[in-house]
């Protein structure tokens, strides 16, 4: 099945461009809609937990502006895509820097080092109500990182917001990443774990199908342990 002609509606409910771009990539139509939370109130021991229910709370925060009656009356089915992701740094939560003085410094921490990410996805089926979330960790190790590439990124701006201040996609970041373990890009990596634990579960409640479609991931194909190639 194409995925421009599959028999469900998706709603992505995050106002990243990656996020856009890696759906737009795989070939769906979708619709946005962003959600306005306080992340800082939500706290998780443990960071797994956490990215899942910003990942949730994002989610209802959206439900809560939709009339879901309409959705339940549609012959297709919609699908709520929202998501989180963290940096974790020597054993540390890194959300969004709240400062450029904070995101020069988190930068500087990564120079010649290592830390990891932890992205979610989130997925509601707004005709049944079925909602299903994972989570997926990545290590990611890079060379060192000259003062005057910090500069450029902090002033800016972009890594103002996104967790830890890290964007690893970046022209200016990607020359300095030495190897990136396990990483299909952590969202797409989660959403397509997501997708297919979520089509098992809905087979079962004869709801929908999903038929994932997989064109060639470009720069989204990591190899691991492997630094890719320009596309």
């Amino acid at each position: 099945m194409d995925a421009n002609s599959s028999s469900f509606k998706i709603i992505l409910g995050s106002s990243s461009v990656a996020r856009r771009k890696i759906l737009s990539e795989m070939g769906y139509e979708f619709t946005i809609m962003s959600a306005d939370i306080d992340e800082k109130a939500i706290r998780k021991e443990r960071p797994e937990e956490l990215v899942v229910a910003l990942a949730e709370a994002k989610a209802e925060a959206i439900l809560g502006r939709l009339s879901i009656d309409d959705f339940m009356k549609d012959a297709e089915p919609t699908l709520l895509i929202t998501s989180d992701q963290v940096v974790i740094y020597e054993g540390v939560i890194r959300e969004k820097p709240a400062s450029k003085e904070e995101a020069r410094q988190f930068m500087k921490d990564f120079s010649g080092g290592h830390a990891a990410t932890l992205g979610s996805v989130f997925v509601t089926n707004l005709k049944t109500g079925f909602r299903k979330g994972e989570w997926d960790r990545v290590e990611i190790f890079f060379d060192e990182i000259p003062d005057e590439v910090i500069d450029k990124l902090v002033e800016e701006g972009s890594v103002l917001n996104v967790a830890g201040g890290l964007i690893i996609e970046h022209p200016l970041i990607l020359p300095h990443v030495k190897e990136v373990v396990s990483f299909l890009s952590s969202f797409l990596l989660t959403m397509i774990s997501s997708f297919y634990s979520y089509m098992e579960s809905i087979i079962l409640e004869r709801s929908i199908q999903l038929v994932i479609w997989l064109p060639c991931l470009h720069s989204y194909t990591w190899i691991i342990g492997c630094v890719p190639s320009e596309p």
